[in-house]
C-alpha cells in the first residue's frame, strides 16, 4: 500500500504534498562505486547498441549515456573480439561497466579479469560444476556482482512444460533455480531480474520475488519497444512497482539510442520524487481558451533550456482558469491571456510579459533561480 500524501506545508498560494513511498528492505551490493539496494538512491541503467569490438563507438556511446545521467552500463560479451575489447572499454568508461555473458563461461572470465564491475549471467547455463565454480570463485574474489536475468521469452523447457505457459511462478522458479546455484557456491552478492514484454506478468514477478527474497531487484520491461510505445510500457511497468516500493535499479528498453533510454529512466524516478530533478517543464494541453501560441512557446523553452541543470520547475499555461493557480505553485510559472503573460517566481507575481517576451523572460529567470538547500 502507498502512504497517503503529508501535506508539509500550507500557504493562501499552494500547497506542498510529500508522498513517502514504502520501500523493501533488500540487500545491498557495489557495482563498482555505485552502490545498490540497501536503500540506495535507485539507479539507472542502460546498454550499448554498438559492436563492442569497435571500442572508439561504444565507448563514445557510454559517454553520451553518462553525460544523459546513467549510472551503470551494459556491454555484450558475446565473442573472442568483445571479449578482446572489453578491459579498454572498461579503462576508457566514467561510469561502472557491466559484462553480458550467455552460455560462455571464458567470455566471463575473461570479463571479471578486465576489471569488469557486474556481470550479467545465469549461472545455470554455462555448463559444468567446474565452470560455475570458476566464475563465482572469480567474481567473488573480485567483489564483483552478478545479476541474474531471467525472462519471459527463455525459460527453461522443463520449468515451461510444467506451468504450461510463462507465469510469475514460472519466473520466480526459474530466477530461483540460477539463485541456488550461487548460493550453493557461498556467493550472495546477487542482483535478480524477472522480465517480461507484458507488463502485467512483469509486475505479478515482481511482486512475487520481492516478497520471498531480499536479494536487490533490477526492474525492466523487456523489449519495451519503439521509443513512444515503449515508454509507455516501461513507465507503466517499472513506475508501479517503484511506487511499491519495489526496485532498486532499473533499465528502460527500448528501440533507440542509449540516452534516450536514460532519459526516461530519469523521469520515471523524478516522477514518483525518487530522483533530483533538473528542469521540469510544465505545461496544459490547450484547448479553445487558449490566446497564446503555446506551442511555439513550449517548443522554444525546450531547445533553449536543454541540458541546463538545476532543479527547478516551470510551468507554463494558457488561460485564466487553471493558468494563476497552477503558475503560483511552480518556481517560474506563466499564466497566459490574450497575448500575455504574467509572470511568477516561488507564488508571487513578478511582472507581465508580452507574448514575445515569455520566452526570453522564463530563461532569464531560471538563469538567476537558486534552489534551495538544506
Amino acid at each position: 500500500m502507498i502512504d497517503l500524501p503529508v501535506i508539509s506545508e500550507k500557504t493562501e498560494t499552494h500547497v506542498q504534498h510529500e508522498v513517502r513511498f514504502p520501500l523493501r528492505k533488500s540487500r545491498r551490493v557495489h557495482i563498482g562505486n555505485v552502490p545498490v539496494g540497501g536503500g540506495a538512491p535507485i539507479s539507472v541503467q542502460t546498454m550499448t547498441k554498438t559492436k563492442t569490438s569497435d571500442v572508439d563507438a561504444t565507448v563514445k556511446q557510454i559517454i553520451d549515456a553518462a553525460d544523459a545521467g546513467c549510472d551503470i552500463v551494459r556491454v555484450t560479451v558475446n565473442d573472442k573480439e568483445a571479449a578482446a575489447a572489453i578491459g579498454e572499454i572498461v579503462r576508457q568508461s566514467p561510469i561502472p561497466v557491466v559484462a553480458d555473458i550467455h552460455f560462455n563461461h571464458v567470455f566471463a572470465l575473461k570479463a571479471l579479469e578486465a576489471g569488469i564491475a557486474k556481470v550479467r549471467l545465469n549461472p545455470g547455463n554455462i555448463g559444468s560444476v567446474d565452470r560455475i565454480r570458476q566464475v563465482l570463485s572469480l567474481a567473488k574474489e573480485r567483489k564483483v556482482p552478478i545479476r541474474i536475468g531471467v525472462n519471459s521469452g527463455s525459460l527453461e523447457k522443463d520449468i515451461l512444460e510444467k506451468h504450461g505457459y510463462p507465469t510469475a511462478e514460472a519466473l520466480y522458479e526459474s530466477a530461483m533455480r540460477h539463485v541456488g546455484i550461487c548460493e550453493e557456491n557461498d556467493f550472495h552478492d546477487i542482483i535478480i531480474s524477472v522480465k517480461s514484454t507484458d507488463v502485467r506478468l512483469m509486475i505479478e514477478a515482481y511482486r512475487l520475488i520481492a516478497q520471498r527474497t531480499e536479494y536487490p531487484l533490477h526492474l525492466g520491461v523487456t523489449e519495451a519497444g519503439p521509443t513512444r510505445i515503449g515508454t509507455i510500457k516501461s513507465s507503466v511497468g517499472i513506475g508501479t512497482l517503484l511506487a511499491e516500493g519495489i526496485g532498486d535499479t532499473i533499465r528502460v528498453s527500448l528501440t533507440d539510442d542509449p540516452p534516450k533510454e536514460v532519459e526516461v529512466g530519469k523521469e520515471i524516478l523524478r516522477s514518483l520524487g525518487l530522483a533530483t530533478r533538473n528542469v521540469e517543464l510544465i505545461a496544459c494541453p490547450t484547448c479553445g481558451r487558449l490566446d497564446v501560441d503555446l506551442f511555439s512557446i513550449t517548443r522554444a523553452l525546450e531547445d533553449r533550456l536543454a541540458g541546463m541543470k538545476k532543479p527547478v520547475k516551470i510551468a507554463i499555461l494558457g488561460c485564466v482558469v487553471n493558468g494563476p493557480g497552477e503558475a503560483s505553485e511552480a518556481d517560474i510559472g506563466v499564466a497566459c491571456g490574450k497575448g500575455v503573460g504574467i509572470l511568477y517566481r516561488k507564488g508571487e507575481v513578478v511582472r507581465r510579459v508580452k507574448e514575445e517576451e515569455i520566452v526570453n523572460a522564463v530563461v532569464e529567470e531560471v538563469e538567476k533561480f537558486q534552489p534551495e538547500t538544506n
